[in-house]
C-alpha cells in the first residue's frame, strides 16, 4: 500500500472535457511529462490509487486535458472531478519536489538543529505561503515560509531547515 509519505501532491483533476473520459487536469509540477511517467496517484476517499495514463496534452503552463485506462465515459470522468493528484517521490527526477506541494512529510528542523515537526500542508493561496507542521507533542503549528526563513532544503533527507522566531511557536497554542 502507498503511504502520503511516498508521493507528493502535484495538481488537482477538473471537470471531465468531452464525452469519452477526458479530463481537465490543473498542476503545479510537471514531473509526470519530465519523466514520462506511466500512471498518477489519485486520492479516491482518502485512498491513493493509482492510474495508468493513457494520453495526456497540455493546454498551458499549468493545465493539460488528460486521459486514463478504463475511464471512457464523461460520468466515469465526472467522478475523479475535485480529486487531488500525486506522484511518487521515487520516480521523480532527482527525487526533489519542484512545487510547495511536494514538501509535504518532510521534517522541519530549527537553525540550532532541533526538531519542529513534520509538514503535513502548505496553504499557498496568499501571498504569505504557510506550512502546517505537527509538532511531536501532538500540537499543530503555522509556520511562514517566506523571506529568509527557508534556509536549507535537503530533498535527500527529506527535511528543512528554517529559521524559526523566537515566540511564533507559542503564538500557535490555544
Amino acid at each position: 500500500m502507498i503511504k502520503d509519505s511516498d508521493v507528493y501532491r502535484i495538481g488537482v483533476i477538473g471537470k471531465p472535457h468531452g464525452v469519452d473520459g477526458e479530463l481537465t487536469f490543473s498542476f503545479d509540477d510537471d514531473v509526470f511529462d519530465r519523466v514520462d511517467a506511466d500512471y498518477l496517484f489519485i486520492d479516491t476517499d482518502n485512498i491513493l490509487v493509482p492510474f495508468f495514463i493513457d494520453e495526456y496534452r497540455f493546454t498551458g503552463d499549468s493545465t493539460a486535458l488528460i486521459r486514463f485506462d478504463g475511464i471512457e465515459t464523461a460520468d466515469a470522468a465526472r467522478e475523479l472531478t475535485g480529486c487531488k493528484v500525486f506522484f511518487p517521490y521515487s520516480l521523480s527526477d532527482g527525487g526533489a519536489p519542484t512545487s510547495l506541494q511536494g514538501l509535504t512529510g518532510y521534517a522541519v528542523e530549527d537553525t540550532d538543529g532541533h526538531t519542529v515537526g513534520t509538514i503535513t500542508g502548505i496553504d499557498d493561496t496568499t501571498a504569505n505561503v504557510l506550512l502546517t507542521v505537527d509538532t511531536p507533542d501532538g500540537r499543530e503549528l503555522l509556520l511562514p515560509a517566506g523571506g529568509d526563513l527557508v534556509r536549507e532544503v535537503d530533498a535527500e533527507a527529506r527535511k528543512i531547515v528554517m529559521h524559526v522566531p523566537e515566540g511564533l511557536t507559542d503564538l500557535n497554542e490555544a
